[in-house]
């Protein structure tokens, strides 16, 4: 199909398309479709359900390398970090008395912020490393495509634009030479918070999926995988799951007008014990819900992972998902005929 004109601004052009799209899945949550089409959960059929949109704006060809970093606000960012670096493995790379820097491995970044007046945890923005970089370029791209660029740099070799996406949420992207470039050194930094727990000594190895709850999901899908050439797996009907580069997946779920946010973020990490990890959790006096996608039990669930909460309320997921294991989701939500 054609590409949308790029010349209407970014917000009648996503109206246009929301309207376009209006009946056909924007009103159906987590999942919906998977028991079946024509169902009380999902009265519509496949045709409707899945059916493609035209896309946002042109594929602009890149492609993302990397994740620079997730910025969560949170009423106490030392006790967040504090928690991750325990539960999770992350490294403290720098704590200015305002946020703190964690890594994630050495595939990702974590900021953590303090915010006055939050009472729980949440996920502010995102930012992802593309190629090729050339400044002018983007910016040029971005602006041509209805979106209105918001230069970040450091003065140090790292480069960024900040846009809205088609909720209104910040996204950043930039070149390989903010945090992406600093975690090839050591992260040196300690924390002056003491770890909550003995440390579960897991390690965190994948991005299994950012759960981010849009508005109209497929308007959403199209607009990261045309921006950021992001692969679609499955359009279940009510979410779509997206491939973030090798760095991990996202999935995007229909039905939150006016509220979108990621309201959970799953974590694949190593080594994977299914008991062991409840264990763990529940050593730690920490809460624990299974989640196998499938409703099986966790231990015959091609799907395994549990659900716990940081200090500050924020809804952390844990599975035995890697790279090579990465559709499983999106395979064990294929709606049954």
């Amino acid at each position: 199909m054609k590409a949308v004109p790029t010349t209407p601004t970014r917000r009648q052009l996503f109206q246009a398309l929301a309207v376009a799209a209006a009946g056909s899945h924007s009103v159906f949550g987590q999942g919906k479709c998977a028991a079946g089409y024509g169902t009380p959960a999902c009265p519509m059929s496949e045709e409707v359900a899945t059916a493609p949109i035209k896309p946002v704006f042109a594929p602009t060809g890149w492609k993302t390398v990397a994740l620079d970093h997730i910025i969560f606000v949170t009423p106490d960012y030392r006790k967040e970090a504090a928690f991750l670096v325990a539960l999770m493995g992350w490294k403290p790379r720098s704590d200015n008395g305002k946020q703190a820097v964690l890594d994630i491995d050495d595939w990702g970044s974590a900021i953590f912020k303090h915010a006055p007046g939050v009472k729980s945890t949440s996920v502010e923005s995102l930012c992802f490393a593309i190629e090729p970089w050339n400044a002018a370029s983007v910016r040029a791209e971005l602006t041509k495509r209805g979106l209105t660029p918001v230069a970040e740099n450091d003065g140090h070799g790292f480069e960024s634009f900040h846009v809205k996406d088609p909720d209104g949420r910040d996204l950043q992207i930039g070149n390989s030479n903010g945090l992406v470039k600093a975690r090839k050194t050591a992260a040196p930094a300690k924390l002056s918070t003491p770890a909550p727990f003995a440390p579960t000594g897991w390690k965190t190895v994948w991005l299994d999926h950012l759960s981010y709850q849009v508005e109209n999901y497929k308007i959403s899908a199209s607009f990261y995988a045309n921006l950021l050439g992001w692969k679609e797996t499955y359009d279940e009907g009510s979410q779509h799951e997206l491939m973030i580069g090798d760095l991990g997946d996202i999935i995007l779920r229909g039905g939150k007008p006016n509220n979108a946010h990621i309201d959970h973020i799953s974590f694949g990490i190593s080594p994977w014990d299914t008991d062991g990890v409840k264990s763990g959790l529940e050593k730690r006096h920490l809460p624990v819900r299974a989640d196998t996608v499938s409703h099986d039990d966790i231990h015959v669930a091609v799907y395994k992972s549990y659900h716990t909460k940081t200090p500050g309320g924020y809804d952390v997921q844990i599975s035995d998902i890697t790279r090579e294991t990465r559709l499983t989701v999106a395979n064990a939500v294929k709606p049954k005929h």
